[in-house]
């Protein structure tokens, strides 16, 4: 991992420890292109977690949204698990 990336994990994991008693429900969303094995890992990684997971298509059909609420336990597991999408290829983290 780059050093741009370790900055922006350890941001996003000292805001989200300030921002919430934990364990909380999260919103992840991502863009990922519209491929159903890609779309398929998204949503496979959040198996057996209980999950509510959306999905919607860009008008022109090139790109999938998918958001995700799921009860995560704390910013180090909400970091793995961006970490660990981030591997998708094409795949944008908002």
């Amino acid at each position: 991992m780059d050093k741009k990336s370790e900055e922006f994990y350890a941001r996003l994991k000292e805001e989200l420890a300030g921002s919430a008693e934990w364990p909380a429900i999260y919103l992840f969303k991502f863009i990922v292109p519209s491929d159903v094995d890609k779309i398929n890992l998204v949503e496979e990684a959040f198996n057996n977690m209980g999950a509510v997971i959306e999905t919607n298509q860009s008008k022109t059909g090139k790109y999938t949204s998918v958001s995700i609420n799921v009860k995560m336990e704390g910013p180090d597991a909400i970091v793995q698990k961006y970490q660990q999408l981030g591997t998708i290829e094409g795949i944008i983290s908002l």
